[in-house]
């Protein structure tokens, strides 16, 4: 697709008389590639680097889940560095039937030698097969706080040894000075990409009820706790963090 064909997000330019709460809809799902873009930062950097660690811990067929997949875009990463396998099986899930629709659509699309198993789902209650890699990328904070481990660890038991999890999530922080400073320069990046304050503003309270972010320090121990021998924090930008996870030896 051409950069110039993305729909420009515009979904909260105007005053709304009553905000609902976010959700992955049609309307989210059209202009998704410019939010994302103008909202999260670093977004390409994590996109990029799943791909590279994919070529490390994917092996020829090997399977690979990407939860939370929106628009299949860690999925397409992973493709285009696994390209030398000659069997390899990607399987990416959301539970918005828009976004899974438009999903499968654009990997049939990009990756027309690679078939990607595009499930409409809800991650909690998948059935997972034996897997080497699992991509969860902006994903578990739309979960229940009670939710996230019980689901971390039936990913954990889901990889195999020498399997590897990305993780990917907005934080936050237990020092109130970093917490505040970071949180305004989140709105100045958003506001060099040319959103308005009342876009800002309206964004956030629609995502109050249905984003709820940990600290890294949680993300960590989370993991350590679901039997994972290695577990670091390989990318910080702002208040936006990834971690990787590896069940068993990480070289």
């Amino acid at each position: 697709m051409n950069k110039n064909s993305i729909p420009r997000d515009a979904l909260f330019a105007n005053p709304l008389d009553r905000l609902a709460s976010f959700s992955f809809d049609e309307q989210v799902v059209q202009v998704f590639p410019d939010m994302i873009k103008r909202s999260v930062p670093g977004y390409s950097q994590i996109l990029g680097m799943a791909g590279v660690i994919a070529r490390r811990y994917v092996p020829e067929a090997g399977r690979v889940y990407d939860l939370g997949a929106s628009l299949g875009a860690a999925t397409l990463s992973v493709a285009q560095q696994l390209d030398h396998l000659q069997q390899l099986e990607l399987i990416a899930v959301d539970n918005s039937p828009a976004m899974s629709e438009r999903c499968r659509s654009l990997l049939a699309e990009t990756l027309p030698q690679r078939p990607v198993e595009v499930v409409c789902a809800d991650i909690r209650t998948l059935d997972y097969q034996p897997c080497d890699l699992i991509l969860l990328n902006f994903t578990l904070q739309f979960l229940p706080p009670a939710d996230r481990l019980p689901l971390m660890q039936r990913l954990f038991q889901a990889l195999r040894p020498g399997g590897a999890l990305i993780l990917s999530e907005k934080v936050h922080f237990s020092d109130p000075r970093q917490a505040q400073l970071l949180y305004e320069l989140h709105h100045d990046f958003k506001r060099a990409n040319g959103y308005s304050d009342m876009e800002i503003s309206q964004k956030r309270t629609a995502l109050e009820d249905v984003l709820r972010t940990d600290t890294a320090e949680v993300q960590l121990q989370r993991l350590q706790d679901c039997g994972f021998s290695f577990c670091s924090q390989w990318f910080q930008y702002l208040n936006f963090a990834s971690f990787l996870a590896i069940k068993g030896d990480p070289l």
